[in-house]
């Protein structure tokens, strides 16, 4: 079979204002890179056309006075925070971007491709049940791991590695024991959560893992995480269905963040959490887009690296006109204070997983 792309032209229509970070310039010159270099052509990749999300798909995950909130004010133009305006005709185009979310999901459930990239925007991971913030208004991928959970599908482990926190993700999962939530960020950045004290609640304890990342983390620190943490916890929760919020904000050319993964570690951390959908849910994996701000030196790259790992393409790498700006952001002692957040991160959650019991 093939990797799915859930892309639609009406991702380009969204704008907040023409010097907003979250543009739409961040597909254009994306789309521009794949053509380049011929990623549409290539068998191994299938271009699938979204679908609108439904009232009820919405309502899984958002109050209703919130979705009856951004309709009304989609009509005229509004506003949720000082980062999030809401542009007139933004609503249908957030459920399109809810809809792609789905469509990847179901479209690997459904045996269509073996496993799919929701190339999508608005993005969604800040999105809380009551309200939008930081560039967000539809929580895409919850929406999709709901639509899964209603189809047949009982575990989902839920991978968040932008570069800020996933609040509004954590906050629709933190009671819940049925989905996994795992989110490498950097610490400290907006929204100012993600701590290793932040591990559920509820029926939800244990069930949601935050391992912050100071800035200059670079591939080494995520890798030792993915294995110290991700890889544990994701081999004993068994779940049978992977979800990936792929940010991109945490390359090293990113103007918002400081962190300094470069495009071959977004690769190898794709390869690794590719192989444990292998091993535990027979390669059942999607991602959809976050963050990322770096229009041209980072996203179309990295973008490419993550597709490129889920389609079996290899050698995608960055370009060498960037690649010295690398030394401006790395620092070599963030792997100290990362192995410090890893062994609170066990801490907290050595009575919830026997991984971390000594």
């Amino acid at each position: 079979m093939a990797t799915g792309i859930v892309y639609h032209r009406r991702y380009l229509d969204h704008e907040q204002s023409p010097d907003h970070p979250e543009s739409r310039e961040r597909l254009a010159y994306t789309i521009e890179h794949f053509n380049k270099i011929g990623l549409f052509d290539n068998p191994a990749i299938k271009v699938l056309e979204p679908v609108v999300a439904s009232p009820k798909d919405v309502l899984e995950v958002h109050h209703p006075r919130y979705i009856e909130f951004l309709r009304k004010e989609s009509e005229k133009g509004g506003i949720i925070d000082l980062d999030t305006a809401i542009p007139v005709g933004l609503f249908d185009i957030a459920l399109l971007a809810a809809g792609g979310a789905i469509k990847a999901a179901s479209s690997v459930l459904n045996g269509e491709v073996d496993n799919a990239f929701a190339m999508i925007r608005p993005p969604g991971h800040h999105a809380h049940p009551r309200t939008g913030a930081g560039f967000c208004y539809l929580n895409n991928i919850a929406i999709a791991v709901r639509w899964l959970q209603r189809n047949g599908i009982g575990k989902v482990m839920i991978l968040d590695f932008d570069a800020h926190h996933g609040d509004g993700t954590q906050k629709i999962f933190y009671e819940d024991d049925s989905a996994l939530f795992i989110s490498l960020h950097q610490v400290p950045l907006y929204p100012g959560t993600g701590y290793p004290n932040e591990y559920g609640a509820g029926r939800g304890k244990g069930f949601t893992v935050n391992v912050p990342l100071p800035p200059g983390a670079s591939d080494e620190c995520y890798m030792l995480a993915l294995n110290e943490i991700i890889k544990p916890i994701a081999e004993e929760f068994n779940p049978e269905f992977i979800a990936v919020s792929t940010g991109f904000d945490n390359h090293f050319t990113d103007p918002l963040t400081n962190l300094a993964i470069t495009t071959e570690g977004y690769a190898e951390v794709m390869k690794e959490v590719v192989n444990l959908a292998e091993k535990l849910c027979g390669g059942r994996i999607f991602a959809v887009l976050e963050g990322g701000y770096s229009v041209r030196k980072g996203l179309p790259f990295t973008i490419t690296a993550v597709v490129s790992v889920l389609a079996g393409i290899d050698g995608v790498r960055d370009s060498e006109e960037y690649i010295h700006e690398l030394d401006w952001v790395r620092r070599e002692n963030a792997i100290e204070t990362v192995e410090k957040n890893i062994e609170a991160v066990k801490r907290y959650h050595s009575k919830y997983w026997k991984a971390f019991r000594k």
